[in-house]
């Protein structure tokens, strides 16, 4: 199939696929089940297993990743030869599961931990555990030879997601100009509400100074600036004073920050503006998903909105299993006003 016809068969499937999924108003229905075999068979309407709860929980997640994972790579494998950036996207699961084969080693674990398998596209071979080594032979990830202490855990797991955004970036210049500013748009905005959160709770939750905050951020030089794409903004909330709702009223997030009632002691609250930032990216993806069909728009902005709704599927089984009510629930998903 030439390219122009896999984006056409690619944008029918993915917009099909979307409409039978939890995404936009249909994500409620996630919430009004009862019980975790309710929620089975909503997901993936096939038989409920026949496991107890607690089991049943973990097992609705791992499924609905698998699926997820095996429609995406379907998806690609419909082209030719794929954008790069359509496998850099999906080796988003790479890098995770490096972060899981490293935190076993640091503790001495002898076994594999449960890896994602991404199929055709993988590039570590898990096969060569407990050697890593091997295990990053021959892929981007090479450099990953020894194993880091546990106090170095966390910066190494900072590392490989620097390299990941820089690699997905370098794979956007690859598009066509006629896509390329799109996808840039959104996953740049993507990237950015990521860090505006993560810089406000480092700063508000762990005392960080501005200049410590700027060494954990996701970016795409080393020593970024406010004109970096997905770290630039995130450098300029950190000099709002976090009390003052005049400054944060005035910014270009200003929708997504906590309501003032005039007569409280207001600050921003980082929690809440990392959901409303979460729901604005994901309105964002499903809108954009319909505004540039046969592009590479299309498979980009469906990964995420699928992300999305794992993450819902996660926070709907945790619940069930921990018995949290569903307006709780909404909160936490940041969905409560659908």
């Amino acid at each position: 199939m030439d390219k122009s016809g896999a984006s056409a068969y690619v944008y029918a499937k993915a917009s099909g696929i979307l409409a039978r999924s939890f995404v936009g108003n249909r994500t409620q229905k996630l919430f009004e089940v009862k019980s975790l075999s309710e929620l089975w068979s909503l997901v993936f309407k096939t038989e409920v297993p026949l496991v107890p709860e607690v089991m049943l929980a973990k097992q609705i997640e791992v499924e609905a990743q698998k699926r997820f994972i095996k429609e995406y790579v379907d998806l690609v494998g419909c082209y030719s030869k794929p954008d790069p950036i359509f496998t850099i996207l999906l080796r988003f699961y790479e890098y995770s599961n490096l972060k899981d084969v490293v935190s076993s080693l640091v503790t001495g674990k002898n076994e594999l931990p449960p890896i994602v398998d991404i199929g055709k596209f993988a590039t570590l071979d898990y096969s060569k555990y407990p050697n890593i080594a091997e295990i990053t032979k021959n892929s981007e990830l090479s450099w990953v030879t020894e194993i880091p202490s546990v106090q170095d855990e966390k910066d190494f797991e900072h590392k490989l997601d620097v390299q990941y955004v820089r690699v997905l970036w370098k794979a956007i210049q690859k598009l066509p100009a006629s896509e390329r500013g799109p996808v840039e748009k959104f996953l740049g905005q993507s990237f950015l509400h990521k860090n505006i959160s993560w810089a406000l709770r480092l700063k508000m939750y762990y005392n960080f100074t501005n200049e410590q905050v700027k060494d954990y951020l996701i970016a795409l030089s080393d020593n970024p600036d406010y004109s970096d794409p997905v770290a630039g903004y995130a450098l300029k909330v950190l000099d709002f004073p976090v009390d003052s709702w005049a400054d944060w009223k005035q910014s270009s997030i200003s929708d997504y920050i906590n309501p003032y009632f005039g007569s409280e002691d207001w600050k921003i609250d980082p929690r809440w503006l990392q959901q409303s930032l979460k729901k604005r990216t994901n309105d964002l993806a499903l809108k954009t998903f319909r505004l540039y069909p046969f592009t590479a728009n299309v498979l980009v902005t469906w990964f995420k909105i699928k992300q999305f709704e794992l993450d819902w599927i996660r926070i709907a089984a945790e619940g069930l299993r921990l018995n949290v009510s569903p307006s709780e629930l909404k909160k936490i998903a940041g969905i409560e006003h659908l």
